[in-house]
């Protein structure tokens, strides 16, 4: 790897400030990212998902080039409601009752600890590098309470019959993510429950609940969602840090009140950069939806004969601030691709009569590759560019390798994997096996063909194989 001085700087577009800015750190070669993790209520549906490969992609990149990256991904597992507006039931609640649990912290932990175990697995599952933590909600209540105290003290919070509120109207940035209005016309998703509150806006600091939650200040309860967030980020990165990160429903409500309460609280900006990934949506163009009922689990698309790295790569054919629609037709093409993929590098590292055409002006794909990942981590590009690379004639197949390996530290896909897999393989070959290989080889390139298939047949008697392609021959053990 180069120095950081050596590489290009990486832009990306911020959604604070609507435009493509050159990332600078907080700290010179350090990059602090928080990611806004799952509420473990259920099992996370491949749209959740998206946006963890898009974390993952973001933090490879950096990694790429040298950063050393602190990665925080929350687990929620207590205090959201239904409605990110702060109405409906606590998600955790409903699925104690949905899983015919009694209403106690020790059983939403049961619940909680399940669902994040199902989660980890499915990051595992798509090849996405574990995080520095996985710090849950319930775990961080005092961190909470200082936070909301604080806020008290700077005349942003009042307390209500059901809890503890932020005023919208008193912080003036209310909402400069994504530029959302404060006139309550332009809010008519935040449905009023409430008629204590102040302003539409106004959204859960604490919420009272006499029997179940924790004590407070202000009375047994939960924090707010919102506010396990500010205060779990400031923990583990400080404030500000570098990077925020989510999906484009957590701009309007989410995002835009962890914003209001860590700067009222705290007088300083929460996060520098925020990244939002756009939404998945399913065969019939309507949004993925947990709370619905009716979603695609990672599992369901292994029942359908779908990999879990396939979905990755097709994930990474489309920018992250695209749209994307998911069809089962679509991602087992981007599969069919992904297997040409692998059966490509592995034939790479098997050919043994190269035809390299010579010309003027070489590619410099490792220049271009870097150029595409540090413009607002454009995957597609870097994708299109690497089978630029495999069908490019003047690249010799060594090059190719190290240049495939060297993508996939972004990609993800495992080929490095491929390549341990393929030098065992290699390694189990017999010096004699490969020597009558090379024998058939001779042979039919002088068109001793009986001799050829001789030869094929004696190789076959002693449990190998060996087929041949345009670059030459494939040896394999027979399974």
């Amino acid at each position: 790897m180069k120095a950081i001085l050596d590489h290009m700087p990486i832009h990306i577009y911020n959604t604070l400030t609507g435009e493509k800015e050159e990332f600078k750190p907080l700290k010179e070669g350090k990059v602090g990212m928080y990611n806004c993790g799952p509420t473990v209520y259920d099992y996370a549906h491949v749209g959740n998902l998206r946006a963890y490969v898009l974390a993952d992609i973001i933090r490879r990149v950096f990694e790429y080039n040298d950063y050393n990256v602190t990665q925080i991904i929350n687990i929620t597992d207590v205090g959201h409601l239904v409605s990110d507006g702060d109405d409906g039931e606590d998600k955790m609640t409903k699925a104690l009752k949905r899983e015919n649990k009694p209403l106690t912290l020790e059983a939403m932990d049961e619940v909680s600890s399940f669902y994040t175990e199902k989660f980890i697995n499915d990051l595992k599952q798509l090849n996405i590098e574990m995080p520095s933590a996985f710090p849950k909600a319930s775990r961080h209540i005092a961190e909470d309470i200082e936070i909301i105290q604080k806020l008290e003290e700077n005349g942003y919070a009042y307390a209500t019959s059901d809890g503890v509120y932020f005023d919208t109207k008193k912080y003036k940035a209310y909402g400069k993510l994504g530029h959302i209005s404060l006139d309550d016309s332009k809010n008519e998703s935040r449905i009023v429950i409430n008629p204590e509150k102040r302003n539409l806006t106004d959204f859960t600091l604490w919420k009272l609940d006499k029997n179940l939650g924790w004590e407070s200040p202000w009375g047994k309860g939960f924090p707010g969602w919102h506010i396990e967030c500010s205060a779990m980020s400031r923990k583990y990165l400080g404030q500000p840090f570098d990077i925020h990160t989510g999906g484009v429903d957590h701009i309007p409500v989410h995002h835009n009140n962890e914003i209001a309460q860590s700067e009222a609280a705290y007088g300083e900006e929460l996060a520098h950069y925020w990244i939002h990934g756009a939404m998945m949506n399913i065969n019939d163009g309507k949004k993925m939806s947990k709370s619905s009922g009716g979603f695609l689990k990672l599992a369901n698309l292994e029942e359908a004969g779908i990999s879990p790295i396939a979905f990755r790569y097709w994930l990474l054919t489309s920018h992250y601030r695209t749209q994307v629609n998911f069809t089962v037709e679509a991602v087992k093409a981007a599969q069919n691709a992904f297997i040409r993929l692998v059966e490509t590098f592995i034939r790479l590292g098997e050919v043994q009569n190269e035809h390299v055409h010579a010309v003027a002006e070489p590619k410099d794909y490792a220049k271009e590759f870097e150029e595409k990942i540090t413009n607002d981590f454009d995957t597609a590009g870097a994708v299109a560019l690497m089978w630029d690379l495999i069908k490019d004639h003047s690249v010799v197949a060594k090059e190719k390798i190290e240049l495939l390996l060297s993508f996939d530290e972004v990609f993800g896909l495992g080929l490095h994997v491929v390549k341990d897999m393929k030098d065992e393989m290699n390694e189990a070959i017999p010096a004699e096996i490969t020597a009558l290989a090379e024998a058939r080889e001779i042979a039919r390139a002088a068109k001793e063909f009986d001799k050829a298939d001789a030869l094929r047949k004696e190789i076959a008697s002693r449990g190998y194989e060996v087929k041949d392609n345009p670059e030459g021959y494939i040896l394999r053990v027979v399974k």
